[in-house]
This record gives structure tokens, C-alpha cells and sequence, in this order.
């Protein structure tokens, strides 16, 4: 089965964070392009191509969405719920990536559409290898829907 090569987003405020995912993202093999959005407001904008994102060449559709719930302006429950109420957006696998194991944040971004939950770790070599089994099943298992078929 061949790896995806379209874009990942990842929606993080930390650079600490993004800084360490971009790092596990390498040790691991995944080379696909990483667009960042600091929070999310830029997200959506990004997502739904307003302002600086209207060009859709210089903001091409993620095929998956890493998505980080304590986010300044709009938070990753917004945004989770702004993509899976969009009918060109709700197919985009969306994986919330954040350091919170609370049961109730849990429940609802599954509620919302959320296609999985990772927890942070917070060891690096634990971090590089939830990385690594996220890129196994996410890119070398899953079967993506092909942008454009609704």
C-alpha cells in the first residue's frame, strides 16, 4: 500500500511541542510536508482558505489534522467541530494530539468526529515511538477517501 504524500496539519500553540513532534515525525520516517497553525483561529482560516490561506495551491488540504485541544482564540473543540460540520473538510481524519487525559475532553472530541485520541507523552523516546505507531496505522494501514469524492 503506498504511503500518502499530501501535507500534514499540525495545530499547536507550543513551539516546544511542535519543535518535539516535528523531531519524532523524523526518527520515525514520516517525511510528508508539515503545515503549522499556532492556534486556532489560523487553523480554520487555513482550512477554509480565508486571508493569507485563499490560494488554494499555497494551502493545499492536509490529509490528516493533528490537533492540539488547549488552543488560545478558538479551541481544538471548535475547531474539531467547525471540520466535521464542513462536507469538504469532515473527511479528513483528525487526530487530537494533547497532553490532556481528562475522560470528559475524551468523550466529547469523539462525540464531535474525532478519528482518534492520542495522549502526549511526556518522555521523548515514549513521544518518537507514539509517533512511530501513529505513522504505521495512519499511513502505512488506514485506507484514505480520495479528495473530492463526497
Amino acid at each position: 500500500m503506498k504511503r500518502t504524500t499530501q501535507p500534514i496539519l499540525l495545530i499547536e500553540d507550543s513551539p516546544e511541542d511542535q519543535e518535539a513532534t516535528i523531531r519524532a515525525f523524523q526518527k520515525a520516517g514520516l517525511a510528508n510536508p508539515v503545515i503549522r497553525c499556532e492556534d486556532g483561529d489560523e487553523a480554520i482560516d487555513y482550512l477554509f482558505r480565508r486571508g493569507k490561506y485563499a490560494d488554494p495551491v499555497k494551502s493545499p488540504r492536509p490529509g490528516i489534522i493533528l490537533l492540539d485541544l488547549n488552543l488560545p482564540g478558538t479551541d481544538g473543540h471548535e475547531v474539531l467541530r467547525e471540520i466535521k460540520s464542513d462536507r469538504r473538510l469532515r473527511k479528513i481524519p483528525v487526530i487530537i494530539l494533547t497532553t490532556s487525559y481528562d475522560e470528559s475532553d475524551i468523550d466529547k472530541c469523539y462525540a464531535a468526529g474525532a478519528n482518534s485520541y492520542i495522549c502526549k507523552p511526556i518522555n521523548l523516546n515514549s513521544y518518537i515511538e507514539a509517533i512511530r505507531r501513529f505513522k504505521n496505522f495512519w499511513f502505512e494501514i488506514a485506507v484514505f477517501p480520495r479528495e473530492g469524492v463526497h
